[in-house]
C-alpha cells in the first residue's frame, strides 16, 4: 500500500477544497483520510474517496471583482479508512507512514468521552483515538510527528495539545510519553478559512475562490506542503482580528439589520450586499468605526485589503448563505464579535468613537 506522509482526520467538503485541494496543487501528500465518525454521509464520502480518484473541485465566486469559476482535479487521496473498521490499517499508518496530522473534526470534535480506554480499538473521542495512536508510535521509537488542527478553535494546537495530556494523565500512562508529546510533538496552532457550500456526490465540492490557512511557525517547523494561500507566520492574532472583526462582524451586522427590519426570512448574504438599505449601513460601519481600530493596530492597509475581498465574497452570487442562518445563536455571536471589538477598540483607540456598533450590542441579547 501507498505510503502517506499525510493522515487526515476528517472527511468534509471543506477538507476537501482547502488542505487536500492544496496538497494536489502542490504535487506533495499523498494523503490518507480517517472518518472519525460513525455517520452515513462520512461512511459514504470514505467509499467515494476509494473510487472517484481524482475528485472534482468547483471554485466561483469573484476575486478582485472579477468572477471566477475553475473546476480541479484533486489527486491528492490515495488512501480511506473508517477508524471503527479498519483500525489496525490507521494506526500502521500513523506509526509508520505519517508525518503530519491534520484534523477537521467539528465543533465537538474536542470533547472527550468519559468511558474511553486505553485499550479500545478505536476508542470514541478523537482526542482519545490520537493518544492511543501517538502512545503506540512513541512505544514503537518512531519520530515525533507535527500536529495541524485545523477546527475553528482559537489556540487550536495548543488546546489539543492539553485536551491528549489530560487523557494520557487519566490513563497514567508513561510520564516518558507525557514528555515525548510536550517536548518532541509539535503541535501548530492554525486557522483556516474558505467557504465551501456544496457538497458533490459522491466526493467533491463547490467552495469560493478565497481561501487561507495560516499557521502559527515554530522552531523546525516544515509545512506539508507549499502554497500560495498556505501562510506560515509569526503569530496568529492579526489573521483572528481580520477574520472575526471584518467578516464575521460583518456578517453579525448583516444578520441584526436584517432581523430588526422584518426582511424576507429566506433572504441571503447575496442578496443583502446588493440591496443599498443592507449594504450601506455595512459600509459606514467598516469605514467609521472598524478600520480606524485596524489603523491603530498598525494594520490600516491589510484591513482595507481584506475589507475588498470580504465583500467580493458576500457578493458571491455562489453562495446561498441565508441571514437566518447567520442569525443562530445571535446573542453570543454579538458578544464575540462586536462586543470583543469594541473591547479592543477600547484598548487601543479609546478615543475613537463607535456609537452604531455599541447601540448595537446594546440593543437586545436574544
Amino acid at each position: 500500500m501507498t505510503a502517506c506522509p499525510i493522515l487526515q482526520f476528517g472527511t468534509s467538503r471543506f477538507l476537501q477544497a482547502h488542505v487536500d485541494l492544496f496538497v494536489s496543487e502542490a504535487n506533495a501528500g499523498p494523503i490518507a483520510v480517517v472518518q472519525t465518525t460513525g455517520s452515513p454521509d462520512s461512511r459514504r464520502r470514505i467509499a467515494g474517496f476509494r473510487t472517484t480518484r481524482p475528485y472534482p473541485v468547483h471554485l466561483r465566486g469573484l476575486a478582485d471583482g472579477q468572477p471566477v469559476d475553475r473546476t480541479f482535479a484533486v489527486n491528492s487521496i490515495a488512501a480511506a479508512f473508517d477508524a471503527d473498521h479498519d483500525w489496525h490499517e490507521v494506526k500502521r499508518h500513523f506509526i509508520h507512514d505519517a508525518q503530519w496530522i491534520i484534523s477537521n473534526t467539528g465543533d465537538r470534535g474536542y470533547e472527550p468521552h468519559l468511558d474511553d480506554r486505553p485499550n479500545d480499538a478505536p476508542p470514541h473521542g478523537f482526542p482519545a483515538k490520537l493518544t492511543t495512536l501517538l502512545h503506540a508510535r512513541w512505544q514503537a521509537g518512531a519520530p515525533a510527528p507535527t500536529l495541524l488542527p485545523c477546527e475553528l478553535i482559537s489556540d487550536n494546537g495548543r488546546i489539543l495539545r492539553d485536551a491528549v495530556l489530560a487523557i494520557a494523565q487519566a490513563w497514567s500512562l508513561d510520564p516518558a510519553f507525557l514528555a515525548w508529546l510536550t517536548d518532541a510533538c509539535r503541535w501548530m496552532n492554525s486557522l483556516v478559512d474558505r467557504i465551501v457550500p456544496t457538497s458533490l456526490d459522491p466526493v467533491g465540492a463547490i467552495a469560493e475562490p478565497y481561501a487561507l490557512w495560516a499557521i502559527e511557525d515554530q522552531p523546525g517547523f516544515i509545512p506539508p506542503c507549499h502554497h500560495p494561500d498556505i501562510r506560515v507566520v509569526p503569530d496568529l492574532a492579526p489573521y483572528e482580528r481580520l477574520k472575526l472583526h471584518i467578516l464575521n462582524l460583518g456578517h453579525t451586522v448583516l444578520a441584526e439589520t436584517w432581523h430588526a427590519a422584518g426582511r424576507n426570512p429566506n433572504e441571503t448574504v447575496v442578496q443583502a450586499i446588493a440591496d443599498p438599505l443592507m449594504s450601506g449601513p455595512l459600509a459606514i460601519i467598516y469605514d467609521s468605526e472598524v478600520l480606524p481600530v485596524f489603523a491603530a493596530l498598525g494594520m490600516a492597509t491589510e484591513a482595507a485589503t481584506y475589507r475588498a475581498t470580504v465583500l467580493d465574497r458576500f457578493a458571491n452570487p455562489h453562495l446561498q448563505h441565508r441571514l437566518a442562518d447567520i442569525y443562530v445563536n445571535h446573542g453570543a455571536k454579538k458578544l464575540r464579535r462586536i462586543g470583543a471589538f469594541l473591547d479592543l477598540a477600547h484598548d487601543v483607540a479609546p478615543t475613537h468613537p463607535t456609537p452604531i456598533l455599541t447601540r448595537m450590542l446594546r440593543s437586545g441579547i436574544d
